[in-house]
């Protein structure tokens, strides 16, 4: 289907990329797309909206997370009400152009899937086994794309609900709907990331993602802990708070220091554009002086979604828009005008989909920012942060996502230091990750078909190279040289291992056989006696 026009993402096609790819565009299999923060999903997705043959629709559980992806809510693709049950899900009664929408989809792309809950995806397999392609089958038939790190912030189940939604259900994310009992996805799992280089920040965040990291990585990292610290107006930190409050508070205090002309500037709503949509304030308030945040990626490429910048000035104009003129991070002066965001709804013209504009809200794309909430910077990079976990984080992976916002470790101060409490993980996620990975690649390879390998590299004197996952989720790359494969013993449990001389580590290690992912020949690897 055409998308909403958009400059062609950049993309590099690594591996898993391609693989990604290939299963979306090239197959009817369902995937889950996953990836530590900063791996390319948001620009994979486009680059498959981008080019993709297939009549698909793009849907986020948000309505800030469907404007971003150009989609819809999921409410609002499937008319549900925020109220919404499975006894509540209907067959549709008329078969207009309007309806035969879902009869004309090859897939459905969820974006930040992680906050989608259980319930709210058995409610969609529901609809589409009554009104999809294929009646009865998971999801009528439609193949389902999910996108999003488990490990970042979750589905929200009020407090008055708990008790009910656990006695359906075992977790409340995606993967616990009931669809999962019968239904099969594939798993791609974006390894490279982008957004930090440093390997030693890399290696501290993914502690804080599965809450492995030792007691040495959190002291390191609270050497940036720095409670006087006062940034000076040129350096562009960005606080990021647990709360609007908190985020509010900061944006007001810092906005009533500036002795500069106060500026109000209306924006305007045409159409359907709820409230839930706005990216920014309809009156927004700013001044010279204000540090702002950009919440569109400029047509001309000055900035992206989530630059920052302080404005300079306001220039009037008598006749037209007047222009904000901003100071980036980077130096250049920009002249800012006001920003027309779409609401798009998807309809069906002579049996294809189409984009339809049903909603615009018109205002200049910034915000105030010297503080931005832990929620609204998820998909953002800053090269500057400040961390103020006040009370505590309230919600599974918002450490990790306040952390993994920035580009360096140099980049963030810490108000407070991080201890062990202010990580949470839940761990139904991490057993759910590896698990599942573990049941695919025995999927791939049996158990039986490694141990034949393994044993053909043992009588050969070969090294085999291996994809191995432990049960924290975290997965490395060894060379090994296999010596004895065979059922083994731990603390009184038995299993199934092979010992073999890791060449990564220079010594003999034992690594249970159904937690290997990948295994090929590794002809060329040096023997232990070269290393």
């Amino acid at each position: 289907m055409p998308a909403p026009e958009q400059s062609e993402p950049q993309i590099e096609l690594n591996q898993q990329f391609q693989r990604a790819l290939d299963i979306m565009e090239n197959t009817d299999g369902s995937i889950f797309v996953t990836g530590r923060a900063g791996t390319g999903k948001s620009t994979l997705l486009s680059y498959f909206r981008q080019n993709t043959r297939k009549q698909i629709v793009v849907l986020a559980p948000t309505g800030v997370a469907a404007l971003n992806v150009k989609g819809q809510t999921i409410h609002s693709f499937f008319r549900f009400k925020p109220s919404i049950t499975l006894k509540l899900v209907r067959a549709l009664r008329s078969h207009d152009d309007e309806d035969s929408i879902y009869q004309n989809l090859d897939a459905i792309v969820i974006d930040e899937i992680s906050m989608v809950r259980a319930d709210l995806l058995d409610c969609v397999d529901k609809f589409l086994r009554l009104n999809g392609p294929s009646a009865g089958k998971p999801f009528g038939g439609i193949q389902m794309i999910f996108v999003g790190d488990l490990y970042q912030l979750p589905p929200v189940v009020a407090g008055s609900e708990k008790a009910v939604f656990n006695s359906f259900y075992q977790t409340p994310y995606f993967y616990g709907a009931k669809v999962f009992d019968s239904f099969v996805m594939e798993f791609v799992e974006l390894e490279k990331i982008y957004r930090q280089h440093d390997e030693g920040f890399i290696n501290l965040l993914n502690g804080i993602r599965n809450r492995s990291i030792t007691d040495e990585g959190l002291a390191f990292l609270n050497q940036r802990y720095m409670p006087e610290f006062e940034p000076s107006l040129s350096d562009f930190y960005v606080h990021l708070t647990t709360t609007n409050q908190l985020a509010e508070q900061v944006n007001t205090r810092q906005l009533a220091k500036l002795k500069s002309k106060p500026y109000t500037f209306t924006g305007s709503i045409d159409g359907d554009f709820g409230a839930e949509y706005l990216p920014t304030a309809t009156d927004l308030q700013v001044k010279a002086g204000a540090q702002i945040m950009m919440l569109n990626n400029d047509a001309e490429g000055r900035w992206v979604n989530g630059s920052i910048g302080k404005i300079t000035r306001v220039v009037q104009k008598k006749h037209e828009d007047d222009i904000i003129i901003a100071e980036l991070a980077d130096g250049e002066e920009v002249e800012i005008t006001p920003f027309v965001w779409e609401i798009y709804k998807f309809s069906v013209e002579k049996g294809q989909l189409q984009s339809e504009v049903v909603g615009t809200f018109r205002q200049y794309p910034l915000m105030l920012a010297w503080a931005v909430t832990i929620h609204k910077s998820q998909g953002k990079t800053f090269d500057r942060v400040i961390i103020d976990i006040g009370r505590g984080t309230f919600a599974h992976g918002q450490t990790y996502v306040a952390l993994s916002r920035c580009t360096t470790l140099g980049g963030i101060i810490l108000k407070k230091p991080i201890a062990k409490n202010h990580i949470l993980t839940d761990y139904k996620v991490m057993d759910f990750l590896t698990k599942y990975q573990y049941k695919k690649a025995e999927q791939a390879c049996s158990t039986i078909d490694k141990i034949k390998i393994i044993q053909n590299a043992i009588k050969s004197k070969t090294a085999l190279r291996i994809v191995y996952l432990k049960p924290s989720d975290e997965k490395t790359r060894r060379t090994i040289k296999p010596l004895t494969v065979g059922e083994m013993e731990y603390n009184n449990k038995k299993y199934l291992g092979v010992r073999a001389f890791c060449l990564k580590r220079n010594e003999e290690r034992t690594f249970r056989v159904d937690r290997i992912l990948e295994m090929e020949e590794a002809n060329e690897a040096k023997q232990p006696g070269n290393m």
